[in-house]
């Protein structure tokens, strides 16, 4: 295992900082969806 960690450092960074990254953009996205909800509601 310690070996395989060791070979493949570079990619098991990559990996986590790519699901960082998408699970930032799901939460902006989210909270975008939600506040054009609120001001739609806001204006009624």
């Amino acid at each position: 295992m310690y070996e395989f960690l060791e070979k493949n450092a570079m990619y098991i960074v990559l990996l986590i900082s790519l699901i960082i990254w998408a699970g930032l953009f799901y939460f902006t996205f989210k909270v975008d969806r939600n506040l054009k909800k609120l001001e739609g509601e806001g204006k009624d």
